[in-house]
């Protein structure tokens, strides 16, 4: 089944924020560019209709016709303002009286006869000009009559075009600096929105492997619905792990307890066989159960470990004193083969984090694939030694040995090796001694012993 791409909510909720302030910001820019370029010709047209009515406020009727004066100062204003070139044109109806006969005029005479300036845009001499237009009404002539007069000036747009370019250049600073600083808070946000995330996922993840209580870590509104869904998990995983541990349990007792009796009446009825054949028949059925008992025991103490390896308990374990009971539980079985136990132990107590079922569970298996596979009258060697990083249990052995097959596969699950086919096994030991090794960050060594025999190994590290 295809797995689906993760999706990260942080990285969702800074893009998203991100988008927002870059739509803010761009928003912001047009806005101010927009308002500066109508604060711009707004100014400029008042400065431009200044000049223009300076320029009206000048036209004298007499005899001769209209006269003006043209005023230096309008003409001043105008260039104080910027760079921008100035064209005039004052007009006696079509006639012009002064100025650039080819200024255009307005094309509506709609508003032209108000006493403010009309405005508007037009290109001229291959530029846009601003061009401000009023009429005066001028008495002149022997016998005065009425003319009007249109006075026009122009200027172009470079210098207003200039101004609104600052402009936006600085609101476009101001849209980066909006950006960057929505940036920087979009991450604060976001860190602070997943926050209480990451603490339910820490306070979940520091749980033991046994601690399956409900989950009461003060959450918002929002992850409730998580936190309920995770807690009915939790109960459903408890009610479930309390089952499997009581089926083991059970499993146990129920089939160890008839091969037992099957093995009691077989033994029992070989006694009193008559005849070989029915002595050999019995013997079969002892071994048949024999295997039977081990194997099911061996495949409970592996189910067992592999429910505890995943996350095995750290707590500090005494490896002598956990060494020592494992060989008082096998003094019994080693005095009917006639063998010696001997073991090998620092003068300081050796203590590590981990699993003290697990540990005595490897243990275990060790002293009783050593016990099982040596001769009568031999001696077994437990050894524990330590250096500044490890400590190791060996386990020395006069037995078959290792018959020349590799470890890798002397560790799979019922694997076993072709020497040891007459003695009853399942072939779990050294599976369940390399999963608590792994289990605890160590290893499982297996070698020959010079002069026959096996030498096994349990690394394991101090912390």
């Amino acid at each position: 089944m295809r797995r689906a791409a993760a999706i990260s909510l942080r990285k969702r909720l800074v893009l998203q924020l991100l988008a927002l302030a870059a739509a803010l910001a761009v928003l912001l820019y047009v806005t101010v560019r927009t308002i500066a370029g109508d604060a711009a010709e707004e100014t400029l047209d008042g400065v431009l209709g200044a000049a223009t009515l300076a320029i009206a406020d000048e036209l004298r009727g007499g005899d001769d016709g209209v006269s003006i004066d043209l005023p230096h100062e309008a003409f001043s204003i105008l260039g104080s303002i910027s760079q921008d070139r100035i064209f005039y044109r004052i007009a006696v109806g079509a006639t012009t009286v002064t100025g650039y006969d080819d200024l255009p005029a307005p094309e509506s005479k709609a508003g032209i006869g108000l006493p403010a300036p009309v405005f508007y845009t037009l290109p001229y001499r291959e530029t846009q000009v601003r061009i401000a237009a009023v009429e005066r009404v001028v008495l002149a002539g022997n016998a005065p009559v009425a003319v009007t007069v249109t006075v026009m000036v122009a200027q172009t747009r470079s210098g207003q075009d200039a101004i609104a370019e600052r402009v936006a250049n600085r609101a476009a600073g101001l849209g980066l600096g909006v950006f960057a600083l929505a940036a920087m808070l979009s991450m604060l946000t976001a860190g602070s929105v997943l926050r209480p995330i990451d603490r339910l996922a820490e306070v979940v993840g520091r749980r033991g492997p046994r601690d399956l209580r409900s989950v009461d870590h003060p959450s918002p509104t929002e992850l409730m619905p998580l936190v309920t869904a995770l807690n009915g998990f939790i109960a459903r995983l408890r009610a479930a792990l309390s089952r499997t541990e009581t089926f083991i349990t059970e499993a146990a007792h129920h089939i160890r307890t008839p091969l037992a009796t099957v093995r009691a009446k077989a033994e029992i009825a070989l006694r009193r066989a008559e005849t070989e054949e029915a002595r050999d028949t019995l013997r079969a059925v002892i071994r048949a159960v024999e295997e039977s008992a081990r194997s099911a025991s061996q495949l409970l103490d592996h189910a067992t470990v592999v429910y505890r390896s995943d996350r095995p308990a750290r707590e500090p374990v005494d490896l002598g004193a956990l060494i020592a009971g494992v060989v008082r539980s096998f003094a019994p079985t080693a005095e009917l083969k006639d063998l010696t136990i001997r073991t090998v132990m620092p003068d300081t107590t050796v203590t590590i984090p981990g699993d003290r079922l697990l540990l005595e569970s490897a243990l275990r298996n060790l002293m009783d694939n050593a016990v099982k596979y040596s001769p009568p009258d031999e001696e077994i060697t437990l050894s524990l030694r330590t250096d500044d990083t490890m400590a190791w249990v060996s386990v020395a052995d006069r037995g078959r040995g290792l018959s020349g097959v590799a470890q890798a596969a002397l560790t799979q699950r019922f694997a076993r090796g072709g020497n040891v086919g007459d003695i009853v096994g399942s072939g779990l030991g050294l599976t369940i001694v390399d999963e608590v090794a792994a289990a605890h960050s160590g290893r499982l060594d297996l070698n020959e012993r010079d002069g026959g025999g096996t030498c096994a190994t349990l690394y394991l590290p101090l912390g």
